[in-house]
């Protein structure tokens, strides 16, 4: 039942939020055509093409450097992935799931005789914090998501759709 009232909290933020920016009508959002994110700052970047949509702070896994060799490693990926799926029932405030492993993770968790892992996401933050919510905005705490503000995560996923592809730098 607590589960079931964070999500439906959720969704009431979610479209508290999007009635809240009313200066923005829902037909001059801009969809991105690509997502960039540099680990080394931190940092989602939507494009359209060469324009730059937006600009977001992120928290990454618990060890950010380096690439996400095996699962528990707590690191983020890094190289070439897509937006596969939507996920309003979350743990998070709002998930899109990201295609790691790809075929050279795949081969290189098999080449060491490790489980590649999986279930990289971009999210908000947690329904059910463990933590205050000035952990969460300067500290990095995923298992190697990607993690939003939950207002950003709302613009996020607003401005994307599956299928999209996500370069994530070093």
């Amino acid at each position: 039942r607590r589960r079931l009232v964070t999500r439906s909290w959720s969704l009431l933020v979610l479209m508290t939020v999007m009635a809240s920016s009313a200066p923005l009508c829902i037909a001059e959002i801009i969809a991105a055509d690509h997502v960039v994110v540099h680990k080394a700052q931190r940092k989602l970047y939507l494009y359209d093409g060469n324009r730059l949509l937006g600009e977001y702070k992120v928290a990454l896994g618990l060890r950010p450097l380096g690439t996400k060799e095996r699962e528990h490693d707590s690191r983020t990926p890094e190289g070439r992935y897509y937006l596969t799926r939507r996920n309003t029932r979350s743990d998070f405030f709002l998930s899109i799931q990201v295609s790691y492993p790809n075929k050279a993770d795949e081969l290189r968790a098999r080449k060491n005789r490790w489980a590649p892992g999986g279930s990289i996401m971009i999210h908000g933050y947690p329904n059910l914090p463990h933590h205050p919510a000035a952990y969460y905005e300067s500290n990095d705490w995923t298992d190697g998501c990607i993690a939003l503000s939950n207002s950003d995560m709302v613009e996020v996923w607003m401005r994307t759709q599956d299928n999209i592809p996500i370069d994530i730098y070093p």
